[in-house]
């Protein structure tokens, strides 16, 4: 496995747009075309920057994430609408996607001192995963879905 995050481009949106999850896991994430759509509405204001993933192992994509910032902030760095296509689930690539998306934001944002998410409360398996990788719940909700960060 050789899992690195590509930004998406004009050369791979497409692509990224065909990523679908479980039918039962729709309601815990945005579908890719809605985070490739805040890139250009910026809801968070614009003092945001958003930076749309997509995962490949090799040359093959398995999935998107998409990192959120606002620069020279210790803490405002978000990691959302994190999927692994339905086909690729099982396989490693969420682990291996979640490290790199963690070590692309502490080594290219040298003020980062926590990293930030949201989860469905009902998304068992997403909050194993990020517990796993040391996120912790901080007991508050932002738009509707509990919210974890990781020191780093």
């Amino acid at each position: 496995m050789n899992v690195q995050l590509k930004v998406v481009t004009r050369d791979n949106w497409e692509d990224a747009l065909k990523l679908q999850v479980k039918e039962d896991q729709r309601k815990f994430v945005p579908a890719v075309a809605v985070s490739l759509a805040k890139v250009y509405i910026k809801p968070d204001g614009d003092n945001v920057e958003y930076i749309p993933f997509a995962i490949y192992d090799g040359d093959f994509m398995v999935g998107f994430v998409m990192h959120a910032v606002v620069i020279e902030t210790s803490d405002m760095y978000w990691i959302n609408g994190f999927i692994i296509d339905q086909s690729q689930q099982g396989n490693g690539y969420g682990k291996a996607a979640l490290q790199e998306s963690i070590n692309i934001i502490k080594n290219t944002f040298k003020a980062c001192k926590e990293i930030r998410l949201t989860v469905h409360k009902d998304n068992i398996s997403a909050k194993k995963l990020y517990e796993r990788y040391g996120f912790i719940s901080l007991g508050q909700e932002y738009d509707g879905e509990q919210v974890y960060r990781l020191f780093v």
